[in-house]
């Protein structure tokens, strides 16, 4: 298999829609998704997987039932599993995913904004 690298700013012109992660890459068993954030999303969590979100462009609130904290360009947050969150982003916000391939963007709530069919670009 050819090993090809992976333009993000190129990857993020293929789409404009919010809240529906796409597939660019896969390392081991997880996978690499870009996505597209605007507005709130839904409180939820992840029972069996870890997530993390590495900001590329804009900012992202992410609020915990803790505390919330912002993530700037550059930097990520882990999300461990079983820990109730809910990103927010006042403006277009683009981040990378890293997390199992099986993990459904909204974990433990089937809503409108469920994705369960990844496309990959």
């Amino acid at each position: 298999m050819p090993i090809e690298k992976v333009n993000l700013r190129e990857k993020l012109g293929l789409f404009s829609d919010h809240w529906s992660p796409k597939i660019v890459g896969h390392v081991n068993d997880a996978a690499v998704k870009l996505v597209k954030l605007q507005g709130e999303f839904v409180w939820h969590h992840h029972d069996n997987e870890d997530e993390l979100f590495l900001v590329v462009h804009g900012r992202l609130l992410m609020k915990l039932r803790d505390g919330d904290v912002w993530v700037e360009p550059g930097e990520f947050i882990i999300i461990p599993k079983g820990v109730e969150h809910m990103p927010v982003a006042p403006e277009e916000c683009h981040v990378l995913l890293f997390e199992p391939s099986t993990t459904l963007n909204t974990g433990n709530v089937q809503n409108e904004r469920t994705v369960a069919d990844l496309q990959e670009i």
